[in-house]
């Protein structure tokens, strides 16, 4: 049926049906709604306009109406109202053409400007008059807030569950869901073991790195899901390991707000996700999975993960041990600013203290060369661990022993999978049918690269020296008298050649946090040692 507000003037330009749904899921699933909108086709014939006079602008599908980023389609529709090519636009409601009043008005002025109207399944509108206006106007408004209604809504719900900790959300490689919904490990061992393996080495080693280059040289990959969320073994990464390590998941804790929206930095594009500061985690529910790791170690993880990044002059860690002869590279700190102290090789070993004078222009606040410094910290580090040097070098020996049997324990798993892998190809290729040469050949390739793999994995294994069998034996008298005449060597392994000055660092770090250094007069300098434990002791050296 014809509107009256419909003129020749609005049939001699065309009439576009505008069409969107919010998201893909309900492009697929609410077909009836899709049908409804194409239909209004019907709806413009009726008004008056020729088959050939009705256009459909239908490439917002999957996009949501709360911004007009990403949504050419009604660009599109806003550029040809402004050229006065368009006379009616028509949609199913006014929720599909914008749900924000700062989109939706702009369009109201352009359509009262060059007489185009509006249409939806209530009416015929013209916005170029008070009542029109007043009434579009009123549905933009009731759109725009329903649009945060409904988002309040689903919100909350979320929110309800997530302080549960039963809000369904991706599991990483080694958790997964059964069929009753409860979160169990991966029954594959083999996935278990590589994970608890990364775990067991970054403690070790400190470094993610590190443990990435331990894995590599030794030809172990890390399980992965595929782009289909399948498992898949790939070789490690920096960022690989790293996604392991501060997964929390892993801890058995479940947590969701672990990343931010940031404002996007040039118009138009979308905001990024940026990750927050453990701290700042919305919701953290400890206990939830079953864990590889307890929340302690993951918390000592993710703390040495922080004080190891490469910016410690801006974030105020310590950085990660590196080589070069000066000892305290990291944990030196001015006593008389408060600011960390840098290394200069140049002219001979020395701290100094420029951050005054590269960000404000200052003098220089001190400077102090590190050789007597170095000598003063190292012989309190090793007189504060005298008496538990003999414990400390038992468990580094049992930690590297534990290390190497679960090295060579995954080594073994890696060579089982791999001879499956091998197994199952053969299994395949014996299945084919010989005239059928495209399948046969390419099962043939497939075998083939899987017996290269056993090899490897056999000759990686092979490199590995067989840890040594431990017997329990009772200490007697002469035993224990021996063990006591081990004491003491620390200082001997400290001043060894073949330490590297990166490990002599790591060592050091594990009992002193920071060390405050001040010039006195004289040639004298004040070096405060803070340990681990809360106790400061002062150093003199000349």
């Amino acid at each position: 049926m014809k509107s009256e507000l419909v003129t020749p003037s609005h049939l001699a330009r065309k009439a576009v049906v505008y069409i969107r749904q919010s998201t893909p899921h309900q492009v697929v699933s609410n077909q009836e709604s899709l049908r409804l909108q194409y239909a209004l086709r019907q709806r413009a014939r009726e008004l008056g306009w020729r088959e050939a006079a009705i256009d459909v602008i239908d490439a917002d599908l999957g996009l949501s109406g709360a911004s007009i980023a990403q949504r050419n389609g009604f660009k599109e529709l806003v550029g040809r109202v402004g050229l006065s090519e368009v006379g009616l636009i028509l949609s199913i409601d006014v929720t599909r053409l914008a749900r924000n009043c700062t989109d939706w008005y702009p369009l109201l002025d352009i359509c009262g400007l060059r007489g185009c109207l509006i249409a939806d399944r209530d009416g015929v509108y013209d916005p170029g008059t008070p009542n029109g206006r007043l009434l579009l106007g009123l549905k933009g408004s009731i759109s725009e807030l329903e649009l945060h209604t409904i988002r309040s809504r689903l919100t909350a719900g979320l929110l309800a569950k997530a302080e549960r900790g039963e809000l369904a959300v991706m599991l990483p490689i080694g958790l997964m869901r059964d069929p009753s919904g409860v979160v169990v490990k991966d029954p594959d061992m083999a996935v278990q073991g590589r994970l608890g393996l990364v775990f067991q080495l970054f403690l070790q080693l400190r470094s993610v790195a590190k443990v990435m280059r331990a894995l590599n040289e030794r030809d172990l990959e890390l399980p992965r899901r595929d782009r289909y969320g399948d498992l898949c073994w790939t070789r490690a990464t920096l960022a690989a390991v790293a996604a392991i390590l501060k997964n929390p998941a892993y801890a058995g804790a479940f947590v969701y707000g672990r990343t931010r929206f940031r404002p996007p930095k040039r118009e138009g594009a979308l905001p990024q996700k940026a990750p927050r500061p453990m701290e700042e985690w919305r919701i953290v529910v400890k206990d939830r999975y079953p864990a590889y790791i307890d929340w302690p170690i993951y918390e000592k993880i993710r703390s040495v993960i922080r004080d190891n990044r490469a910016e410690y002059m801006r974030i105020k860690t310590r950085g990660a041990p590196r080589n070069g002869e000066l000892l305290l590279h990291g944990i030196a700190w001015c006593a008389r600013c408060g600011h960390k102290m840098y290394v200069r090789y140049k002219g001979g070993g020395e701290y100094v203290c420029n951050h005054l004078r590269t960000q404000e222009g200052q003098p220089t606040c001190q400077h102090i060369r590190a050789a007597h410094i170095d000598a003063a910290v190292g012989d309190a580090f090793l007189t504060a661990l005298a008496p538990a040097e003999l414990d400390a070098l038992s468990r580094s020996r049992r930690v590297q022993q534990q290390t190497n049997n679960a090295l060579r324990s995954s080594a073994e798993r890696e060579l089982e999978r791999k001879r499956y892998t091998a197994a199952l190809a053969e299994r395949q290729f014996n299945r084919a049918d010989p005239d059928n040469r495209l399948v046969a050949s390419e099962l043939e390739r497939r075998w083939e690269a899987a017996l290269n793999d056993v090899r490897a994995a056999e000759e990686a294994l092979a490199r590995q020296t067989p840890p040594k069998a431990i017997t329990q034996v009772a200490i007697s008298k002469e035993l224990n008298d021996k063990v006591i005449s081990l004491t003491g060597r620390l200082p001997q392994i400290w001043g060894d050649e073949t330490i590297s000055d990166a490990h002599r660092k790591a060592l050091l770090r594990c009992l002193i946090e920071k060390v405050v250094l001040d010039r006195g007069e004289r040639d004298l300098a004040l070096a405060s040692t803070h340990f681990s434990w809360n106790v400061s002791r002062d150093s003199r050296s000349g």
